[in-house]
């Protein structure tokens, strides 16, 4: 086969790969595996925070992995792939192709009509084999607002801003590809936006902190909006 149609096959390849592993629910299921509806509960959102609050925490920290190992393996394992399997160089525009793509697959997941999260863990476990001292900055962005506010959303805003503005700095002062800073400032942009609901209960005072109550003390919130986050 032409080298440049192998090349091509491949990359299809890891990118539908990349985008259908991002596409797996594991909050639902594993919410749905505890005989829990977690679109019907708490914030009414898929991702890791719910679980934890409405499920439990072990459950929640289970969310947050399986979300972070499917941005991180897609990243990692097609690149190694396509080094060991063809003559291809991926480079590190593979990994962040197909960290992308994984976390498109949790924002907009075929599975569930497209109403997925808002990409934080999947975007940390697939950054994390491509960028690592950015995605560090956001998660000590992350912990130090966390710890003074206990907003999620808020510790999660500013992860996604630190990300951006270390990966600029990156840019002027070590020489990472400026190509890479603007797909990461677009990444983080993207994580922003999708944290619209939680921005507007901030304005209004109605965003829930995060307590260590208990694992279900936030069913009864259900009337809150659907955020479909994550």
């Amino acid at each position: 086969m032409d080298p440049r149609h192998t090349a091509i096959l491949f990359w299809s390849v890891a990118g539908v790969s990349s985008y259908l592993l991002g596409s797996i629910p594991f909050g639902l299921l594993v919410a749905r595996a505890r005989g829990v509806d977690i679109r019907q509960v708490g914030s009414r959102n898929i991702g890791a925070t719910n679980v934890f609050r409405s499920v439990g925490k072990t459950w929640g920290i289970l969310t947050f992995i399986l979300d972070f190992l499917k941005g991180f393996i897609p990243a990692v394992l097609f690149p190694s792939l396509a080094s060991r399997l063809s003559d291809i160089n991926p480079g590190s525009g593979m990994s962040l192709y197909c960290a992308c793509l994984a976390i498109a697959g949790h924002s907009w997941p075929i599975y569930i009509g497209f109403k997925g999260g808002k990409g934080v863990a999947t975007g940390a476990g697939g950054l994390l084999a491509v960028v690592p001292i950015p995605v560090l900055s956001g998660l000590v962005a992350w912990i130090a607002v966390f710890l003074i506010g206990r907003y999620v959303s808020v510790a999660s805003i500013c992860a996604a801003m630190a990300l951006a503005v270390s990966a600029w700095l990156l840019t002027f002062y070590a020489g990472l590809e400026i190509w890479v800073s603007l797909v990461l400032t677009v990444l983080s942009v993207l994580v922003i936006v999708r944290h619209h609901a939680n921005i507007t209960r901030l304005f209004h005072g109605t965003e829930h902190r995060f307590s260590r109550g208990s694992a279900r003390n936030e069913q009864n919130a259900s009337l809150d909006p659907p955020s479909h986050a994550a």
